[in-house]
């Protein structure tokens, strides 16, 4: 099926990881011929997948920002309007998280981490992009989010609660500007994300999976070429979670 995405431009953020859901989702937009935008907080990373990208023969631009910094954030935004003159497609997948930790062991830097970047960076994203998308009278907007539930991670599953909740709202206010958002909740993957988790993390998570199995980067590019797409242009203020946890 012909997604219609040729042509159009995507800003991707969390891009840099070479293990991460950022470089799969990439490389689906590229396949698909959109002209890519990587973002990373590291810009080595993000040049990596640009190069990826650009051997599937579209044209691309890496740029670095931390999400959580609007500075940061307004700089990039301006860089990639100015190189591409269009943002089609917001893909808000950068994260991270702190440490395991049980919630009375956590300390307010371990919120602010998990909060800033989790729920403050696709909020951030979102609000530099939205008036350009809104002056074009088109745009979509995916966001991420997961870990509901998940002991000793408890403030990145309430960042990314707070982004389901961001994203039925947002979705509302801007329909009637043409904008399409919804959200994607993958599941745990063996990204970087979970470098320093333990063994038996994964594992626990693994056997909590409907299909017994972490989700891959290759999982998770289609179906955010779908909700990128023209062909979801329907469905708005919804969340796909790839499998039941």
């Amino acid at each position: 099926m012909d997604l219609g995405l040729k042509g159009k431009t995507a800003l991707v953020t969390g891009a840099g990881s070479q293990t991460g859901y950022g470089r799969g989702i990439v490389m689906s937009l590229a396949g698909a011929g959109c002209k890519i935008i990587t973002v990373d907080i590291d810009l080595k990373g993000a040049q990596q997948t640009a190069a990826e990208a650009e051997d599937l023969g579209v044209e691309v631009l890496a740029l670095q920002a931390d999400v959580s910094n609007r500075a940061e954030v307004d700089t990039m935004v301006a860089a990639g309007l100015a190189r591409f003159g269009q943002i089609d497609i917001l893909v808000n997948n950068a994260g991270t998280s702190s440490r395991l930790k049980p919630f009375v062991e956590m300390t307010r830097a371990d919120w602010d981490l998990d909060i800033q970047v989790n729920l403050y960076g696709q909020m951030n994203m979102a609000q530099a992009v939205l008036p350009h998308m809104i002056s074009r009278g088109y745009g979509r907007i995916i966001n991420f989010s997961g870990g509901r539930g998940i002991p000793n991670i408890s403030i990145y599953g309430a960042a990314k609660a707070g982004v389901m909740a961001f994203t039925e709202a947002l979705a509302r206010e801007v329909a009637s500007a043409g904008i399409i958002v919804n959200g994607i909740g993958p599941g745990l993957g063996e990204t970087g994300l979970v470098q320093h988790a333990p063994k038996e993390f994964l594992e626990q998570n693994r056997q909590r999976s409907t299909l017994k199995r972490l989700c891959k980067p290759e999982d998770v590019g289609p179906v955010v070429a779908f909700l990128a797409s023209d062909v979801c242009s329907y469905m708005t203020g919804q969340f796909i979670h790839l499998s039941t946890f």
